[in-house]
């Protein structure tokens, strides 16, 4: 259940019941793609970073270690000791994107794995089965993530057939959650909003998924190769026409400037690699900007990361010696780095919060706009 608690503009400060705990939103999920936060960082680690959801990956846990796997070892939450609420998202990404060849047909997918070649089958109900043996808080329904610039005519059909693939993830999970033997019986089905660059298609297809009454929507197929003003326009266009009352969640999304924007225009969730990746390449972000750590100006540097940041490299450790680790081919200087760009991500979507609470969301907004543009 989600509880709307205040609004500014059309952004949202909500709060959203899960068998696994409350999340409070404006919310960004830590993707740990294959059970795992990448850079080393454990589950003690993330719980001291306030993260409230991790996000996982149907396909990568599907090839490996295997979703029957995971759920006779109890399910995501056991197998990662994490007793949060977890998202899995359907595969559908990675199955257009990852797979080298596939081809699609109304019953769904086939593709090559892209560890070892071998063929696999993905359709909207095999989707929900694995997400079912993960036992996820929230699964996302299976869909085709068209690239952003596709031919017009292609992405229509596209759309129209995840929308009838969407009936058939509904269908499946209400009848997995019936089942004996699964894990959670009360997983949250979110459906996932496509349409390119089109307004028109957009628009569409959040009015036809608004009718199946889901516990939460998601925008998909943006950031995948469009301007960030384009990426604005369509949220502009298509968030209006989700439902208010139910959480809104823009996938792999974003830099912390697109995240302010997009909480400006209604969104609720957020995904996105950008804390860990760059972390892992020395480049740490900060309320004035990104830092590249392994620059040569921040050899006797004995500040921290960032003034004041609480996460435990900025409590105890400098920029130099942080630095050396990098130079020094240290784990635990990617560590460091990782640690902190989560920490930053979490205690943003705090601020915004607050924020939100106390109706000052657009000062905040531009002020944390205008600090991140002067470095």
């Amino acid at each position: 259940m989600y509880e709307l608690l205040k609004t500014e503009g059309r952004a949202k400060r909500g709060r959203f019941h899960t068998p696994h705990g409350v999340i409070e939103t404006p919310v960004f999920m830590n993707v740990g793609t294959v059970a795992a936060i990448k850079g080393a960082v454990s589950t003690e680690d993330l719980e001291g970073l306030g993260t409230q959801v991790q996000l996982s990956n149907t396909y990568h846990l599907h090839v490996r270690p295997g979703d029957e796997i995971v759920k006779k070892l109890g399910g995501l939450h056991k197998f990662m000791s994490w007793n949060k609420p977890i998202l899995t998202d359907s595969g559908g990404f990675q199955v257009f994107s990852l797979a080298k060849l596939r081809s699609i047909k109304e019953e769904g997918v086939t593709f090559q794995s892209h560890i070892d070649g071998h063929k696999i089958f993905m359709g909207p109900e095999e989707s929900m089965q694995i997400q079912s043996n993960l036992a996820s808080t929230i699964a996302m329904a299976f869909d085709e993530c068209a690239p952003a610039l596709a031919d017009k005519n292609y992405v229509v059909k596209s759309v129209e057939r995840t929308t009838r693939w969407l009936e058939r993830c509904k269908n499946e999970m209400a009848r997995l959650n019936s089942l004996d033997d699964t894990i959670n019986k009360e997983q949250m089905l979110f459906g996932i909003n496509q349409g390119a660059i089109y307004d028109d298609v957009r628009i569409e297809h959040a009015k036809r998924i608004a009718e199946f009454d889901l516990p939460g929507y998601a925008i998909g197929g943006l950031a995948v190769g469009e301007t960030h003003e384009q990426m604005y326009h369509i949220l502009d266009e298509t968030v209006p026409f989700l439902p208010q009352n139910k959480p809104t969640y823009l996938m792999g999304v974003g830099t912390p400037e697109n995240i302010l924007e997009a909480v400006d225009r209604g969104i609720d969730f957020f995904d996105c690699v950008y804390p860990t990746r760059n972390g892992r390449h020395a480049n740490v972000y900060t309320a004035h900007g990104k830092l590249n750590l392994l620059n040569a100006k921040y050899e006797l540097d004995d500040r921290p990361i960032e003034e004041g940041c609480q996460c435990p490299a900025c409590r105890r450790y400098s920029r130099a010696y942080v630095r050396h680790l990098l130079k020094a081919k240290e784990m635990l200087g990617m560590r460091f780095c990782v640690m902190h760009n989560l920490y930053f991500y979490n205690h943003l979507m705090e601020q915004i919060r607050h924020a939100l609470d106390e109706g000052r969301f657009s000062q905040f907004k531009k002020e944390m706009l205008d600090s991140m543009k002067k470095q």
